[in-house]
């Protein structure tokens, strides 16, 4: 059984779609994969997996999203969630809140749109101490 997850979290379906894609082709089974259009339903499916007993590994949020901004709920996960490993990815992020997500002690790296694949499986990679 699958106990491990990574939520990916934007308001773009379609960018979504591509985040989980280029997730299973780099790392098939290993993870469950979810996903959330806004921050407030991210967090709804955090508390909706450590319900399950699935650990929550990894974070990919996007920064301009409606309601709560990325660095905010970042900066959230963080707080109530210290051991889970997170990844900025954003077009429109302004340089004060890249600061305050690169400040964040659970963030690995904080990427550019369009994001290079290769980069984002390395950070996931390191940031969660896996070879493969």
């Amino acid at each position: 059984m699958i106990d491990r997850a990574i939520l990916c979290v934007d308001d773009e379906a379609v960018i979504l779609l591509a985040l989980i894609q280029e997730l299973k082709g780099a790392f098939g089974n290993g993870f469950i994969y979810e996903q959330a259009l806004n921050a407030e339903s991210a967090l709804e499916t955090i508390g909706d997996l450590e319900s399950d007993g699935i650990e929550l590994v990894m974070v990919l949020s996007d920064w301009l999203m409606p309601g709560m901004k990325g660095d905010e709920f970042l900066a959230r996960v963080a707080r109530e969630h210290p051991l889970i490993k997170a990844i900025m990815i954003t077009g429109q992020a302004d340089a004060d809140a890249i600061h305050r997500t690169e400040d964040l002690e659970n963030v690995a790296a904080v990427l550019r749109k369009p994001w290079s694949p290769d980069e984002l499986v390395a950070t996931i990679r390191s940031a969660l101490g896996e070879n493969t």
